[in-house]
């Protein structure tokens, strides 16, 4: 068993697509190699700014020899039928063999075939693997044939300890270092050679290294201050920052996001500590930290009492000779111009009251069939008071004027600058001229929830407020026929729609959708809502048929009483009378469809005759089931569906009852339609509850 170590050494990769492409690496060679029956133990991927990495263990030195029979035509099979087998199978018919078998003589062609030599094999391998990465966004340099996410610098490929050398059979024409990769560039070239060779840190060791397998790369990287495992380099900014912060007496603001992202800039990380000038403390924590995080890479640091410190961590990519006071000096440049311009925003903008931005809005277009922001804002406005009316404690002022502010903030200086705090900026600026709390919170909260790790607003005003705002986008874009198709939901109107689930689940709101949403789009769009509902409950362990099956009764849009339903029926399907009642249920409703089909008519429950009740047991399930739909129904009609579901399952013995002594397809026309309808009103009972056709299983 021998080993493959792969590295594609290039420009900087941007630090986002680093481990999508190692990922997308290691399915391409693995999906390749036991397609061509390459069989191996394990595939690890690496990524670092400057190089992915793939290594492939315990892969065979070759293929085995395969042979495999295969059974043709009869003998007596006309001769094109032979033939054709033995085009297909690449074989003579004076290499046929015949055999007899129960059902005759057969033809059967024996195929041998030559096992593969994994290093003549690894060319192609690794010209599928380079040169099929999807990247986001791509770029083609110099006179090069091809495209890559940066310029490629090498292309190191060792087999067993030793370079690969192998001839191109397929693929276009790649230059790449002086190598030929592809087909060959001149028609009498038949081979290339991949290099054995890579480089470490680009300033602090860039000499070239020679290594003969992974465990020797790996160890002279590292020699060469190159961190291979970006969980690694994590972890190791991760544990200096803390460190270097409690030097300072102070704490690292928890950023795995932007830990992550450092590590796919840095190759060797040394992190440094710098300082934020003191003038620039009075503004919004956010602002310093957005200022620092999304456009310096800066580690916010705290203070004991858990407030931003004039303090920020900074990784650079080099040990330098002065101990990195250059590199500090540099970033806390950088960081006091921007934070400079951010205290001028702030200056400005608190001058100015956020009911005066408001006619600024008009100019902001949300979208072209939509109208602009101040359009939509006046719509938000309205839908936020009439859904107030269903949230207790909801102050109708409060939402009004959180409402009519909750945009403002757009058309400051600071979110212009800063377009990530848009909301945020809202709330300071709604304190600062006076505003309630409640308003200012609204303001802020509005946007949220934005995914399903975002906290969700309780505050009254602020489920209001971020309700209406994601309801108008949902039934706007509805309305102008802009839904998310396929992956593609450039509105996030799937997020929209998770919004608006969690702020009523969360909250237990009872706010009828469909008034809300309007009768031109609020079947279709509570149709959408069924589907995210079914993403939304996955994680509880909520089987998505039985939200289907709730959902399909067509006249549920309180998403509260929808759940309790839900839960209600898991738990009832989940029982043992609940499975033989289901059972049951498919079984009277196959009955009663397929005479219906036949018949022409629909049995729904019509009158049953009681003076046609001849059997015991129909009897029996008649009286129950009248005592069965009075229960049921006061138990819906209270929303106590479990109380419904237990009701129900009385019916469980009866019904097995009537099945099993009780024939339904008599000749009497009277007594087989009045046994349908007595069937007929077991189907109809339970769908009051859900649409039990669409339980699955």
């Amino acid at each position: 068993m021998a080993e493959l170590l792969l590295e594609l050494l290039s420009e900087e990769i941007p630090a986002r697509m680093q481990d999508r492409a190692a990922a997308d690496l290691k399915r391409l060679v693995g999906e390749a190699l036991k397609k061509d029956g390459f069989n191996f133990s394990s595939i690890e991927t690496y990524s670092t700014p400057r190089r992915l990495v793939l290594v492939v263990n315990d892969l065979p030195t070759e293929t085995p020899n395969i042979k495999e029979e295969k059974k043709g035509p009869r003998t007596d099979a006309p001769d094109k039928a032979v033939q054709g087998f033995c085009t297909a199978n690449s074989v003579s018919k004076l290499d046929l063999q015949i055999r007899s078998t129960e059902k005759g003589e057969f033809y059967f062609a024996v195929i041998e075939k030559a096992g593969l030599s994994t290093a003549e094999h690894v060319p192609l391998i690794v010209e599928l693997a380079a040169f099929n990465l999807s990247w986001p966004k791509s770029m083609r340099w110099g006179n090069a044939s091809y495209t890559w996410v940066r310029p490629l610098h090498s292309i190191l490929v060792m087999f067993d300890g030793k370079p690969v050398m192998g001839s191109i059979q397929r693929g276009t024409s790649y230059k790449i270092a002086g190598l030929n990769v592809g087909s060959p560039l001149v028609p009498d070239e038949k081979t290339f050679d991949f290099t054995s060779k890579t480089v470490g840190h680009r300033f602090m060791a860039p000499d070239e290294i020679t290594v003969s397998g992974f465990a020797d790369y790996r160890d002279k990287l590292r020699t060469a201050y190159v961190m291979l495992d970006s969980a690694e380099r994590r972890s190791v900014i991760e544990q200096d920052a803390a460190l270097a912060a409690e030097a300072e007496g102070l704490t690292l603001k928890p950023d795995a996001g932007l830990i992550a992202e450092v590590a796919g800039l840095v190759e060797w990380p040394v992190v440094l500590i710098g300082a934020i000038d003191p003038e620039f403390m009075g503004l919004p924590a956010e602002v310093l930290t957005t200022a620092m995080r999304h456009h310096l890479k800066h580690f916010a640091l705290l203070d004991a009492d858990g407030n931003l410190a004039p303090r920020f961590a900074v990784v650079a990519n080099i040990h330098a000779v002065d101990g990195g006071k250059q590199i500090v000096a540099g970033n806390e440049r950088v960081l006091r111009a921007r934070l400079a311009d951010a205290k001028f925003f702030w200056d400005q903008d608190v001058k100015r009251s956020l009911e005066s931005c408001i006619p600024d809005l008009d100019a902001l277009v949300f979208h072209a069939k939509l109208g602009s922001v101040g359009e939509k804002v006046t719509r938000i406005e309205a839908l936020a008071v009439e859904i107030a009316k269903s949230i207790e404690g909801a102050d109708e002022a409060e939402v009004r004027e959180a409402a009519r502010l909750c945009k403002s903030d757009l058309v400051t200086g600071m979110v212009g600058e800063f377009p990530e705090l848009q909301g945020v900026m809202g709330r300071y600026y709604a304190l600062a001229e006076g505003k309630c709390e409640a308003v200012a919170t609204a303001i802020a909260e509005h946007y949220a929830p934005q995914g399903p790790n975002d906290p969700c607003p309780t505050a009254p005003a602020s489920v209001a407020v971020a309700l209406a705002d994601k309801i108008d986008s949902l039934v706007g874009f509805w309305a102008i026929d802009e839904k998310p198709t396929g992956s593609k939901d450039p509105f996030a109107l799937r997020r929209a729609a998770l919004g608006v689930i969690r702020l009523i689940v969360e909250n237990g709101l009872r706010l009828p959708l469909n008034n809300l949403f309007g009768d031109d789009v609020a079947t279709d769009l509570l149709g959408f809502f069924a589907d995210r509902l079914k993403v939304h409950l996955k994680e509880r362990g909520v089987r998505h048929d039985l939200i289907a099956a709730v959902f399909a009764l067509g006249d549920e849009d309180d998403l509260v009483r929808l759940l309790a339903r839900v839960e209600a029926l898991q738990d009832f399907i989940a029982s043992e009378d609940g499975e033989h009642l289901l059972t049951a249920y498919r079984r009277a409703a196959n009955i009663v469809r397929i005479e219906e089909k036949k018949d022409g008519v629909r049995y729904d429950g019509g009158a049953i005759d009681q003076g046609l009740l001849q059997e015991d047991d129909e009897r029996a399930l008649a009286v129950r089931l009248s005592e069965v739909t009075k229960l049921a129904s006061a138990a819906r009609d209270h929303e106590e569906y479990a109380t419904a579901m237990s009701a129900l399952a009385e019916l469980r013995k009866p019904v097995d009852d009537f099945f099993d002594r009780v024939t339904v397809n008599v000749e009497d026309k009277e007594l087989r339609i009045n046994r349908l309808n007595l069937l007929s009103e077991i189907r109809v009972e339970l769908d009051l509850v859900a649409d039990f056709s669409k339980i699955e299983g």
